[in-house]
């Protein structure tokens, strides 16, 4: 089973025909994705890659029952597309536009707000590279063919330590049920701990792997819910364990401001929750073994 997509979902591409939009929808539909066709204001009744092109978000749903989307919106207009998306009825947002202003991902977060929980858009991103449910679907910007399906989780703020996780364990034999980015912007559609909600509540998931770095309180907030949530296993991997304090690194949201948003403040906190750490990049896959073969002999 999967989270959030699988081979029957319907798919639309915003920023379709741009060069970016273009070269990811093909791999997506190379893939096995179920892309139904793109939204590219201006250039609604034509045709690209054999999908139909709509002026609006909210024609593309009725006219082809879209549930997914991706934006691969230039940054100043991407904020508008989610928040087009979020009106017209799709349930799950893929934003992979990377220097969204962080006021922008504000005024999104609140305008989401006018739905009802059960009603409203679940949004990942941005500056993330998607979600993939291996075998079934992909939505997004990975490459498909290092995921294995299988039973466990990944969720994490970098693409490509996803990536490597999803590598380490293919070498081992262990699949993947379905690999979610966040991404790693300060203010971003979903937390780790929503997608720890999601994992657990998949009677096909048997273990997820959390990915996080410096920077905000998110996976110590994920592991305290974690503790008192999960029945099952958690293996987390912090990057930056070497990062001086106050020093942006890499994502926008890496940087340390106050306790507990250390690489090594985290790894105690998550510790302490009963989470298995991962110590280095290279023994992700290696842990999640170990903890899986532990679960199999209890």
């Amino acid at each position: 089973m999967a989270i959030f997509i699988n081979e029957n979902t319907p798919i639309l591409i915003q920023g379709f025909t741009g060069r970016i939009g273009t070269f990811h929808a093909q791999e997506m539909i190379d893939y096995g994705s179920n892309v139904v066709g793109g939204v590219t204001p201006g250039k609604g009744g034509s045709t690209h890659l054999g999908r139909p092109v709509f002026n609006t978000v909210k024609g593309a749903v009725q006219e082809t029952g879209a549930e997914a989307s991706i934006v691969f919106v230039p940054p100043p207009f991407a904020a508008d597309a989610i928040m087009e998306a979020a009106d017209a009825g799709i349930k799950y947002c893929v934003c992979i536009t990377d220097g969204i202003p962080a006021q922008d991902m504000i005024r999104v977060k609140r305008y989401m707000r006018r739905y009802k929980k059960e009603q409203r858009m679940i949004l990942t991103g941005p500056n993330c590279a998607g979600t993939i449910s291996p075998g079934k679907a992909m939505l997004g910007i990975m490459p498909g063919h290092i995921y294995m399906p299988g039973r466990v989780g990944i969720v994490g703020r970098s693409g490509t330590l996803g990536y490597e996780a999803a590598e380490q364990l293919k070498s081992l034999g262990i699949g993947v049920s379905t690999s979610v980015g966040i991404g790693g912007d300060p203010i971003n559609g979903s937390s780790h701990r929503d997608i720890l909600e999601h994992f657990e509540n998949d009677p096909e998931t048997d273990a997820v792997l959390m990915i996080g770095e410096i920077g905000g309180p998110q996976e110590a907030e994920a592991g305290m819910w974690a503790k008192e949530n999960m029945k099952k296993p958690v293996v987390a991997y912090i990057a930056g364990l070497s990062a001086p304090k106050g020093r942006r690194m890499g994502h926008a949201g890496a940087i340390v401001s106050a306790f507990g948003e250390s690489a090594a403040e985290k790894v105690e906190i998550l510790k302490g929750c009963g989470v298995t750490i991962a110590p280095t990049p290279s023994e992700m896959g290696a842990t999640i073994a170990k903890v899986l073969q532990a679960r199999k002999a209890a």
